[in-house]
């Protein structure tokens, strides 16, 4: 019976002990790392601007697995079109510090306005979102109305529920729910990056930085954190406010996406009668730097 127990125990230990054996963030790695650091309420955050300095400002906030190196093709796009961009990683990804706080939208929200005032950023800006950052993008939006120029959505997160499944699982489970994550998630998410490895790209050697992420302890519970956070429950009501407030929103979906479904378009439209919408056909769920000509085609013309 008690060996038994001590293989129930080794069992229970092994998702921990891979977790604890994952590389943290080296003073080495942190100077290697580009841009700039700025430390705020909630940690030290990286971040870059890209541009020409007196351009109008365009944030980028990526989404829930890929840091802010997602934005490499479309970043340097924006700046051929005039904007100052900024790019920053979430709290937990890239070259930001991971943090202990629940990762729900008030918490991205601060993160974002913690920068901007760091970056004594007051003028409206065109705030991008992709994926989870699109979450993230529409919630600032309402609570800052005022700061946002044209809001801009990316496949993004927030539309539908959370299904079923392995990751809701997760989600609703506490404990039993973290070991399943963490034993089971990153062998999902590797197999994902690698199925996607021979898809065109505007950000070089994208699986292999992806790839790395996943080698960064703290990575996969920041990313649970977040879908008991932000990605717990919609984004119908920040919508909602921001249809009702006017700023302009352009909605970009990727016709193949399998992990936002197209249909999040209809649902959006129910919310935001006033959003513009258009689909790249051929593009998944990584529209953003599969298809990043055709992106910033769509983002040119709404500004025409």
């Amino acid at each position: 019976m008690i060996w038994v127990i001590v293989i129930l125990l080794g069992l229970l230990a092994v998702p921990i002990t891979i977790e604890l054996m994952r590389t943290s963030l080296s003073d080495k790695r942190l100077a290697e790392a580009p841009g700039q650091f700025a430390l705020l309420s909630e940690g030290s955050t990286h971040y870059q601007w890209l541009g020409p300095e007196r351009g109008p400002v365009a944030v980028c906030v990526h989404g829930l697995s890929t840091p802010s190196f997602v934005w490499g093709g479309m970043a340097k796009g924006l700046a051929l079109m005039g904007f100052r961009v900024l790019v920053y990683d979430l709290y937990g990804r890239g070259f930001s510090e991971t943090t202990r706080g629940r990762q729900t939208a008030e918490f991205f929200v601060t993160q974002l306005d913690d920068l901007l005032e760091h970056e004594s950023v007051t003028e409206p800006v065109t705030l991008l979102g992709y994926s989870m950052g699109g979450a993230i993008a529409a919630h600032f939006a309402d609570a800052a109305p005022a700061m946002v120029k044209q809001l801009i959505l990316l496949a993004p997160a927030g539309i539908q529920q959370l299904g079923g499944g392995k990751l809701a699982f997760a989600r609703d489970t506490p404990l039993v729910g973290d070991w399943a994550f963490l034993l089971a998630y990153p062998t999902i998410l590797r197999r994902g990056i690698k199925a996607e490895a021979g898809l065109p790209s505007s950000v070089e050697n994208i699986t292999a930085l992806q790839q790395n992420e996943t080698d960064r302890r703290g990575y996969f519970p920041a990313i649970l954190s977040s879908l008991r956070g932000i990605l717990r429950h919609t984004a119908e009501d920040a919508h909602r406010a921001i249809s009702a407030s006017g700023v302009p929103v352009l909605a970009i979906w990727g016709a193949d996406d399998d992990v936002i479904p197209l249909d999040g378009r209809e649902t959006l439209a129910e919310w935001n009668e006033h959003a513009v919408q258009t689909v790249i056909d051929g593009a998944g769920h990584g529209v953003t730097y599969t298809h990043t000509d055709e992106v910033l085609d769509a983002i040119r013309a709404s500004r025409s």
